[in-house]
């Protein structure tokens, strides 16, 4: 019997790894408890012990390694980016007040921000809860930081809070970039050896972009509203942006 491959990214997938032998198509999950005979880390089977052996045989197919990796990346970019959403709405609800009290003319602007903001908080709240991916466990301290870097750069002026949009959006459209980049190239690997892309995958896909390019528009309105007037300037935007890689990369992990 040929080999037949087949993905079905974020739902299913079913693979013969050898005549005779067959990984039963199954649901997976993206968070939970993981079996201690898991050949494949990170993929949950309910599996007979036949099954188990052949997983066993076939984890170092570069087909189970591709599905592998994918799930982790995705994994990581649905946590980090549920994370940093939460962080955009907080800095946004602190900053507001100070500066539309000053510059009445910004409130439909930072309302604008805001929703946008609130709209991807909404999008990743639903995608880890659909695919059962733990948030981060920075969450309480994430939320300090971002009320407080909000409030603090509101209250030190229009072109300061403008600064802080700059630096932020700055680092998450780069982010934003760098994970559907790492997707696209999967895509491509996985076309290359005949495999089928679940259209939940490209949905994905195309959700990041809409949010990256929401963000880079908020970067624009930023860059548009003196952000670069910003006293300090310099010493500002590179701390914000150093806080924002770390906090990527935290998110990450934990």
């Amino acid at each position: 019997m040929a080999a037949h491959r087949r993905f079905a990214g974020l739902a299913t997938f079913a693979v013969v790894v050898r005549p005779g032998v067959r990984l039963s198509r199954r649901r997976f999950c993206w968070g939970g408890r993981r079996p201690a005979d898991s050949a494949v880390a990170g993929w949950f089977f309910r599996t007979s012990q036949s099954e188990v052996s052949a997983r066993k045989r076939a984890s170092e197919l570069p087909l189970l390694q591709a599905v592998h990796t994918v799930r982790i990346s995705v994994v990581f970019a649905l946590r980090v980016n549920q994370a940093g959403e939460l962080a955009a709405t907080l800095i946004y609800t602190a900053q507001s007040p100070p500066v539309v009290r000053s510059h009445p003319h910004l409130r439909p602007l930072m309302k604008h921000m805001y929703d946008q903001e609130a709209g991807h908080f909404d999008t990743f709240n639903k995608l880890i809860a659909k695919h059962r991916v733990r948030p981060t466990v920075m969450y309480p301290i994430w939320e300090g930081v971002s009320t407080f870097l909000g409030w603090s750069t509101g209250i030190m002026g229009r072109e300061a809070a403008m600064a802080c949009t700059e630096a932020v959006e700055t680092e998450i459209g780069t982010h934003y970039n760098d994970q559907i980049r790492v997707i696209l190239e999967w895509f491509a690997d996985a076309e290359q050896r005949g495999e089928e892309i679940d259209g939940e995958l490209k949905e994905l896909v195309s959700t990041l972009k809409r949010i990256r390019d929401e963000e880079l528009e908020h970067l624009d309105h930023a860059v548009e509203n003196d952000a670069k007037e910003a006293k300090p300037y310099d010493p500002l935007v590179n701390v914000i942006r150093l806080g924002c890689r770390a906090a990527i990369k935290i998110s990450e992990k934990i």
